[in-house]
């Protein structure tokens, strides 16, 4: 099993947490899309015809998008199960991920990044101001709603579950833009939680073999 991913892609970082969960061992592919190998012909065609990360192969198969990863993770290797099977409990897991996934993500990852900057060409300022606004709109529904339905230590009990791998990278992504998270303290109770298990630690970005440091 080969997982093509970016050490600094959030949505890399969430398939790295799920098969450390699972201990699935696999191959890293480093894939940087800093330079644009994620839109090379060769990688398109042969494993990600979206032109993202991560990817995660296996023989002839092969596929993107981490909610849809985890999910067959799942059902391939269902302990520990990541995605509930009891309806209410799935359904919160699912509502916060895809709060994080849908709602918060798309806006602030590097393609959309690089085009404020290349295109739109607005001031690093602008851009720091641009990030912040939607990490502070998301942060406040996720907030919210661990504070309604959250149990601890993890986002919804005593298990991690498909919230935490999401949550995890995106506070962490956050913290690395400057974003200020004093304000979610139960958000960040699960990430400091999180910070202590050795399969968040194995994920992290700078223990991946394609890190660099800033």
């Amino acid at each position: 099993m080969e997982l093509h991913s970016f050490f600094n892609s959030s949505t890399s970082y969430r398939v790295r947490i799920a098969l450390a969960l699972k201990g699935v061992p696999f191959e890293y592919v480093p894939v940087d899309i800093r330079t644009g190998e994620h839109r090379k012909e060769a990688y398109v065609a042969a494993v990600n015809p979206s032109g993202a990360v991560p990817a995660l192969t296996e023989g002839e198969f092969s596929l993107s998008q981490s909610l849809a990863i985890v999910d067959w993770l799942d059902t391939r290797y269902p302990e520990p199960q990541l995605i509930p099977a009891e309806p209410e409990q799935r359904a919160r897991v699912l509502e916060l991920s895809l709060l994080i996934s849908c709602d918060m993500h798309p806006v602030n990852n590097l393609r959309v990044l690089k085009y404020l900057d290349t295109v739109l060409k607005v001031t690093p300022e602008q851009k720091s101001e641009w990030y912040k606004h939607w990490v502070a709109e998301g942060m406040d529904g996720v907030e919210r709603l661990l504070s309604k339905y959250g149990a601890r230590p993890w986002c919804f009990g005593e298990q991690p579950t498909l919230a935490d791998c999401c949550l995890v990278p995106q506070i962490a992504n956050a913290l690395r833009m400057g974003c200020d998270l004093d304000v979610y303290p139960t958000s960040m109770a699960v990430y400091r939680h999180a910070a202590s298990h050795p399969a968040f630690q194995a994920a992290q970005p700078g223990r991946q073999p394609d890190f660099v440091a800033p």
